[in-house]
């Protein structure tokens, strides 16, 4: 298949293996479209039963296998035993607000003393400075956690090393061969490490240390000693989850595992921030992973974006009911303040981009625009253009940027090179987004450098907009019987996206405008039966046209499948990503599937 779309993508049906549909038909009882999406996948057949059942007990591996794992715990450990107070330097979004309440409810169960200090975005910026670091040194701390940060922070590392203080790193962002000298840094994407845990969040690395630590209390005989209960670390995995599927990390391996097993606790509601988060919300049902990335998340992340950076962290840790819902009520006032400032911000950046969309890359910078605000909009240019893109807030000759990359082209390690090549004051990132500073003066140099590094990756890689579909399917398949199949493959984010589909030969019956930018539709098929759709934030764009204006051609759609509950009801529904009016599509799965 190679359709083109109204909005100009290509659709191109992913490859799958027959031979390997017929083994997992016959070996797994499952069923043709679920055996075609494992091929589709990738799954080596020695491989699907864990990731249909992706359990801890069978995944988990040793906690040592990082580097400096040891290392960091015996420190710890001996801090503990010493009643030594415990600072923990936490990033302000919600992989590091995660990463601080897993180390700060864990030293909470076992009556340690601990201090928390979250940066502030727009005075501070990322990561650890001296004077963040003085001020939990100021509070006593023997010693200080940097989680979701740190790594490329050498002089402030330098500055509490010389206060007699020990840094432990626990970070998953990407390193230079020289480390900063920290006492130790547990980091998968460290240059030296072998554990091939390179997928980590900050919040799974955090949970692989909290395994080391628990386990090395408990064979001290920690806890007898104390007369103190051994915390039951599975019920820390809600906040895992919540870092991991925030953080957009491959939900691969390890992260696959700590996600499901993670929703499994968040659906217990357990984290008293979380459930009055939901209640604000008007979540009633199961969560789900797009409840985690498109509803909770942006709530936390808004208290560093717009609003009070410790927020975030102060949420997951507090367990004073009023308080907690005087936090939550005030991140979903930052959260509709962010909206905001987003819509306005976004529509100024787009009009930049109409005289700089011939580029390569897009670097697009403006005077004091928010900082908060500029990392979702670098990954919106980015989705509409297919084109790394970054974003660049400017004052007194001073740009702060964020950036955000298109598959394959490792955005942090290009901002790590031209940190080395003196052309950014700082900077670093992992292979998806990044962020830096740079004297605006040398912003001609970079944007060189990255044209020239992005036209290497360019020259082996197609950039073509294709939309990768998994399969077709009939417009029967539309039912809970078939939604409930799909949830098989499940937790889905990325690395495991949802599975998209093409139905074929649907006509218009009506459409109308819900929200302010959404089109419901309802969809009739040759075959007399019809499809309840809905496109997000498309009113202003030829799908949203396309739906609303006409009503007499026949066309095809792509997305994905979404279960609607309501009052005890539930029904499936089909979420619109494209529109084609090129009907016939070869190589068509037979709709028995459906």
């Amino acid at each position: 298949m190679n359709n083109i779309s109204v909005s100009g993508k290509k659709w191109s049906l992913k490859k799958f293996n027959e031979e390997d549909v017929i083994f997992f038909k016959e070996n797994f009882f499952l069923d043709h479209i679920i055996s075609k999406l494992l091929s589709v996948r990738g799954v080596p057949r020695k491989e699907v039963e864990l990731f249909l059942n992706p359990s801890l007990k069978n995944i988990l591996p040793n906690p040592e296998i990082l580097k400096d794992m040891n290392k960091a715990t015996n420190k710890v450990f001996d801090n503990i035993s010493k009643k030594k107070k415990l600072g923990i330097f936490g990033d302000y979004d919600v992989d590091g607000a995660s990463s601080t309440a897993l180390l700060g409810n864990f030293f909470k169960k076992i009556n340690h003393p601990y201090e928390i200090y979250i940066p502030d975005r727009k005075t501070e910026g990322y990561g650890p400075s001296k004077e963040g670091l003085k001020k939990l040194i100021d509070l006593n701390v023997g010693l200080i956690f940097t989680v979701d940060c740190g790594t490329m922070s050498f002089e402030p590392i330098n500055y509490a090393n010389n206060k007699q203080v020990d840094i432990i790193v626990l970070d998953h962002h990407q390193s230079e061969i020289k480390l900063p000298d920290a006492h130790s840094i547990v980091n998968p994407n460290r240059y030296d490490d072998e554990s091939n845990l390179k997928y980590l969040c900050a919040s799974g690395v955090c949970f692989m240390f909290l395994i080391s630590l628990n386990k090395k209390l408990r064979e001290e005989g920690w806890y007898i000693h104390n007369k103190i209960k051994e915390p039951n670390l599975l019920e820390f995995l809600d906040l895992v989850s919540l870092g991991t599927i925030c953080d957009v990390v491959p939900l691969i391996g390890l992260n696959r595992a700590l996600v499901k097993q993670g929703l499994k606790i968040l659906n217990l509601k357990k984290n008293l921030g979380i459930k009055t988060l939901l209640d604000i919300c008007g979540i009633e049902t199961n969560l789900s992973t797009y409840h985690l990335g498109y509803m909770i998340g942006p709530r936390i992340n808004a208290g560093g974006r717009v609003g009070k950076c410790s927020h975030g962290a102060n949420l997951l840790m507090n367990s004073e009911p009023k308080k907690i819902f005087q936090i939550a009520s005030e991140l979903e006032q930052f959260n509709k303040e962010r909206k905001i400032l987003e819509s306005n911000l976004l529509s100024a950046v787009l009009n930049l981009t109409l005289e700089k969309n011939k580029d390569p890359v897009l670097i697009l910078d403006g005077e004091n625009w928010h900082e908060g605000i500029i990392g979702i909009i670098a990954s919106k240019i980015k989705d509409k253009f297919n084109k790394p893109t970054i974003i660049v807030s400017t004052k007194n000759g001073v740009g702060k940027a964020s950036a955000r990359s298109i598959v394959g082209f490792d955005i942090g390690s290009v901002i790590i090179s031209a940190v080395q090549k003196k052309l950014l004051i700082k900077g670093g990132g992992h292979k998806m987004a990044g962020g830096f500073s740079l004297k605006m003066s040398n912003l001609n140099d970079f944007k060189k450098f990255i044209f020239n590094k992005f036209n290497q990756f360019q020259n082996k890689n197609s950039l073509d907009k294709i939309f990768y579909i998994d399969s077709e399917i009939s417009p029967s398949a539309l039912n809970i019987n078939f939604y409930e199949n799909l949830e098989k493959l499940a937790p889905f984010g990325s690395g495991n996206p949802e599975p998209r589909f093409v139905i074929e030969d649907l006509k218009v019956i009506k459409s109308k405008i819900v929200g302010e930018k959404h089109v419901k539709s309802i969809l009739l098929a040759k075959d007399g039966s019809s499809i309840s759709s809905i496109c997000f934030n498309c009113l202003d764009n030829e799908i949203g046209q396309f739906l609303i204006n006409n009503n007499k051609d026949f066309f095809s759609i792509v997305g994905k499948l979404s279960l609607n509950e309501w009052k005890g009801k539930k029904n499936v529904e089909f979420i619109i990503d494209d529109i084609s009016v090129i009907k016939k599509i070869k190589n068509k799965v037979p709709s028995s599937i459906g």
